[in-house]
């Protein structure tokens, strides 16, 4: 009984730790004069659609709020707020502002993203915006990427280049890469919204540039040890590849479009405190 208890206490001390920073991050980034917004995916998203609504219809009304996925449409729908889609935005136009979460997030805020199979739309979005920030809990805290999220960088495939890619990744390190299932008990992969695949590849935790540089540790590459950036570079060029789960490179405070890392991540503290997180200069 205690047990279950304790369980059921830690479970809602995460869920607070969520809300708390949705919240705090929404107060920080989401302006007045803002009226395009990108709303990602996944259970802290929840959170901040929640600290918007709240605002009321005095400020909410002016804006419109972009998705990355079916979860995300229905979140903005069911608090009454407008809607609207990035294939919609006007060229050379972008977003005043993104949030979204992440599967885990290193000390250079790069994160893994895609464990809901939504990482192409949620890229797509957060590169579309001029600023880009994070919301997500403690647990998502890594030194570096690979230590806690164990199930692997989720890469989006083309179906029929599945065998190959595994083949490459295999051959680049990778620990036993795997095709994602769908619903479980029945046979096939998921498929996501653009109806490819998705491959989910471990890999050891990956490096920081700081660490190669520093002497600290050295790629191996034949043996899997990569630093980020250059994992990423890699896994893109694989053919047959549509988009990695690695969101890595520049921030929106290093560049006027196209950054994946966000300006600042929010992460709900296991003592009810919001700690933020930004790019080192």
């Amino acid at each position: 009984m205690s047990s279950s208890t304790t369980t059921q206490e830690q479970a809602q001390l995460v869920e607070a730790s969520k809300r708390q920073a949705a919240y705090q991050a929404v107060k920080d980034y989401l302006l007045p004069e803002y009226t395009r917004i990108g709303i990602g995916s996944g259970s802290t998203v929840v959170y901040v659609v929640e600290a918007i609504a709240a605002l009321g219809p005095s400020v909410t009304s002016k804006m419109a709020f972009y998705p990355t996925g079916s979860q995300s449409e229905e979140l903005i729908e069911a608090a009454g707020l407008n809607l609207q889609y990035i294939s919609k935005l006007p060229a050379g136009e972008q977003l005043d502002v993104a949030f979204d979460g992440a599967d885990e997030v290193d000390e250079d805020l790069n994160l893994i993203k895609g464990g809901g199979a939504c990482l192409w739309q949620e890229k797509i979005v957060a590169t579309s915006a001029k600023r880009f920030v994070c919301v997500a809990d403690f647990r998502k805290l890594s030194p570096r990427l690979g230590t806690a999220w164990k199930k692997g960088i989720p890469i989006e495939v083309l179906p029929m280049a599945a065998p190959r890619v595994l083949d490459e990744l295999r051959r680049m390190g990778a620990l036993e890469p795997r095709i994602r299932p769908g619903v479980p008990g029945k046979a096939g992969a998921i498929v996501t919204d653009n109806g490819l695949w998705i491959v989910d590849a471990p890999f050891l935790p990956l490096l920081l540039s700081k660490d190669t540089e520093s002497g600290a540790q050295n790629e191996d590459r034949e043996k899997g040890v990569w630093t980020v950036d250059a994992l990423a570079d890699r896994l893109i060029k694989i053919p047959g590849v549509a988009e990695i789960g690695l969101f890595y490179g520049s921030n929106g405070l290093q560049v006027a479009s196209g950054a994946q890392k966000p300006v600042a991540a929010y992460f709900g503290m296991a003592d009810g405190s919001v700690e933020v997180r930004t790019p080192s200069a």
